[in-house]
């Protein structure tokens, strides 16, 4: 596996009004409205992508339903590594399962355009492998 740079970082929250307070309000960050109640930026200098992702948001992109699973620690940040191309997250993804790591879910491509393939690490945070094209133009 061949990591080119983190993807993104995404605060995960339970109340994203209220933490928009803090990052946007309070720090300033050119936060956008992107897709409902999610908030994010590409032009933070150090990062590709910075947002506030709402819980119910992240728990429809593993589990396909608004409410995260009670059977698993409730997520607090978003972490994805960027990969060469999306062949390379599917193979990252069978890579990280051949060493025991249990996926959230497997490779596939977000209606965005991203191939990722997400786990959830003993810290309670998202790892994510991914290839996003829009952010190697």
């Amino acid at each position: 596996m061949d990591v080119k740079f983190i993807a993104s970082v995404g605060i995960i929250s339970p109340d994203p009004a209220a933490s928009r307070k803090l990052y946007v309000d309070a720090l300033g960050l050119p936060l956008e409205r992107k897709d409902g109640e999610y908030f994010a930026t590409e032009a933070l200098d150090g990062a590709k992508h910075f947002g506030v992702w709402p819980l119910s948001q992240a728990a429809e992109a593993c589990f396909g339903k608004k409410a995260w699973p009670k059977e698993y620690p409730v997520p607090q940040v978003s972490v994805e590594f960027e990969l060469d191309d999306a062949e390379a997250v599917a193979a990252g993804a069978r890579e990280l399962e051949g060493k025991g790591y249990k996926l959230l879910h497997g490779a596939r491509k977000e209606p965005w355009g991203q191939t990722v393939a997400r786990l959830l690490t003993l810290e309670g945070a998202i790892v994510g492998l991914s290839y996003a094209p829009f952010l190697h133009e």
